[in-house]
Order: C-alpha cells, then sequence, then structure tokens
C-alpha cells in the first residue's frame, strides 16, 4: 500500500470529515473509494469509446429489428 500526502483547504477537509463519519468510514476509507468510483468511470467512458469504434448504423438498426413492438408504457412516453 502507498502513503499519499494530500493538502486540502480546511473547509473541504471538514466536509469531507462529515461526510466519511456520515458514511461511518475513515477520511482514509472515503477518500480509497472515492478515487476508485473515479478511475471506475473514465475506465467505463474509455471501454465504450473503444467499443463504439466497432459499432455501425446498419447494425444498430438490424439488433433493433429483433426488439418486439408492444403497447407504450406510462411515463414511457417521447415528449414532442
Amino acid at each position: 500500500m502507498s502513503t499519499l500526502s494530500l493538502r486540502l483547504p480546511d473547509s473541504l477537509h471538514r466536509t469531507l470529515k462529515t461526510a466519511a463519519d456520515h458514511d461511518g468510514v475513515s477520511i482514509n476509507q472515503f477518500v480509497s473509494l472515492a478515487v476508485a468510483e473515479k478511475l471506475s468511470a473514465l475506465q467505463t467512458y474509455d471501454y465504450i469509446k473503444d467499443r463504439a469504434k466497432g459499432a455501425s448504423r446498419d447494425k444498430f438498426l438490424e439488433a433493433m429489428s429483433l426488439v418486439p413492438s408492444g403497447d407504450i408504457i406510462a411515463g414511457d412516453e417521447l415528449s414532442r
């Protein structure tokens, strides 16, 4: 495990401590989870971007043609 020294403004540190206390974890654990969440989001974005390179409109329309049609569920209507 690595050690990271981090300087934060006092107001941000107080807010961080409050959030960590609310979640019942240490500040260290809270920050570790926040970093993991951010990295996961970035990796997901890169994954989707790479997958999109192999996409085509024809393949999309072909896949959509396999979806059965049916009644629109209340709340799923398209707004005009």
